[in-house]
């Protein structure tokens, strides 16, 4: 036993030294906001899963940590950290590189009053809307007027309540979040509008295209050798990779 250990940190050791002398980063640094079962503070989750399954093999570590939406761009944008999890492709363009391969799918939903007329994405523009500060759906969302951004998730029920936005617009897990904490749930409706592919959003340095590199080959070949999906299985998600699947059979 101790002769197998000895081997494994051996074999673990001469990859780390081979990828630092070939330049290759042998840790990323990853930071998200808190999503439940999906990026949690204490490391569990379907991202970081997805994440430590796509790099660790590839002897990358993967560090994380937890920090508001906004600033997670910001470190990433400033080099401060590798990556950042939960972004819309293209959805910034200073300083970052997006790659090929998302790592999963938000389900966009509204939560209103089930008073409301039953919203569609053709007439999501005639709502006022309501979603958390820079998550930018008007970018992704067609013909969006009016709509405002906030800090805190905790007072969307109030304001729909008493009638200060129509709709609140969000990923299905938090919207549902949302919805467990009223009181009269009957008096509320959530309405799937649409799905939007999720990227990891890397910093545009050379250590950053080097993980970009590694995550877009690793995926590939976790796609197509179906291994991602007993994580998604485990965290009760649908699976978002089976027309991917489907393509890569096809191909010659």
């Amino acid at each position: 036993m101790r002769v197998c250990w000895l081997g494994l940190l051996l074999l673990s050791l001469g990859l780390s030294i081979a990828q630092a002398e070939e330049g290759v980063p042998v840790e990323i640094r990853l930071v998200s906001e808190h999503w439940a079962e999906h990026t949690n503070p204490d490391g569990s989750g379907l991202a970081w899963d997805i994440l430590r399954q796509v790099f660790e093999p590839a002897g990358v570590k993967v560090s994380l940590q937890i920090v508001p939406y906004s600033r997670s761009i910001g470190l990433v944008q400033r080099g401060e950290a590798d990556a950042w999890l939960g972004s819309y492709h293209d959805e910034v363009t200073e300083h970052i590189l997006y790659p090929q391969w998302h790592y999963d799918t938000d389900l966009i939903s509204a939560l209103g009053l089930a008073s409301q007329p039953l919203p569609a994405l053709q007439t999501l523009g005639s709502y006022r809307l309501v979603w958390m500060r820079g998550y930018d759906y008007q970018d992704y969302l067609p013909g969006l007027g009016k709509f405002q951004e906030v800090e805190r998730r905790s007072g969307i029920l109030r304001m729909l309540d008493r009638g200060h936005a129509d709709f609140y617009i969000d990923a299905l897990t938090e919207v549902e979040d949302v919805m467990r904490t009223a009181t009269q749930p009957e008096r509320f409706r959530i309405t799937e509008l649409t799905s939007l592919p999720l990227y990891p959003g890397f910093a545009d340095t050379a250590r950053g295209k080097a993980l970009a590199q590694i995550y877009d080959r690793r995926m590939a070949e976790l796609v197509q050798s179906d291994a991602l999906r007993p994580l998604f299985q485990r965290w009760q998600q649908p699976y978002p990779f089976d027309k991917d699947m489907e393509k890569t059979d096809a191909s010659p």
